[in-house]
């Protein structure tokens, strides 16, 4: 029951947080702007923390030190019932990508769980199997850097070499269909298809 009434006063100061900000969908990020600095914890699984290539012995770390070229951010609520629907969606575009030689060294995902605690995460990540790391941002501190959209919520950025980020795609709501989607990024970031891994979708 406590556990019940947690979660349900969490809903409740996260709708609250929606609705005092208007509830708009906004697009506070475009293609050319520097994202802000972001500060996430350091995965405790290592196979997450070798995915991203952290090599850091600290307890957080900065988007600019994940090894690769580009990130992927999905912005993401536990208690927004899209984000629950388009779930397998991500995990078909992460499937995609490290099913590609070249791209699997260039882009990495991650997920961000808007006023979602740790349990919270471990919960969505158990029930939808999800296999890249996602991170709590539980005092709505990303959010807000973020501009404060609605969830879902994806942003593209490429890693430069001052370890600035630039953004090179937005998208509010999610996408259904990882092939349209993973050649949409790669048109973003200029980068060239090297197999089959993106292939003409069937309309259903």
């Amino acid at each position: 029951m406590n556990q019940l009434l947690r979660i349900l006063s969490a809903a409740g100061f996260l709708l609250l947080t929606f609705v005092l900000h208007g509830w708009t969908e906004t697009l506070p990020l475009s293609k050319g702007e520097k994202l802000p600095s972001i500060t996430l914890p350091v995965p405790e699984r290592p196979t997450e923390k070798s995915y991203l290539g952290l090599s850091t012995g600290g307890k957080t770390f900065k988007l600019h030190q994940i090894k690769a070229q580009a990130v992927i951010i999905k912005v993401f609520n536990i208690y927004c019932p899209v984000c629950h629907t388009t779930a397998a969606a991500m995990t078909e575009l992460y499937d995609k990508i490290q099913a590609d030689p070249d791209l699997k060294n260039k882009i990495r995902l991650i997920g961000i769980g808007v006023g979602n605690t740790p349990y919270e995460i471990e919960v969505f990540r158990e029930t939808h199997k999800i296999p890249f790391p996602i991170f709590p941002d539980e005092d709505f501190a990303i959010y807000q850097a973020l501009g404060e959209t609605r969830t879902p919520y994806i942003i593209a950025m490429k890693i430069n070499r001052d370890k600035s980020q630039d953004v090179v795609y937005t998208q509010p709501g999610a996408f259904t269909k990882a092939g349209s989607f993973l050649k949409s990024i790669l048109d973003a970031y200029g980068f060239k298809q090297t197999d089959s891994s993106i292939k003409k979708e069937r309309t259903l």
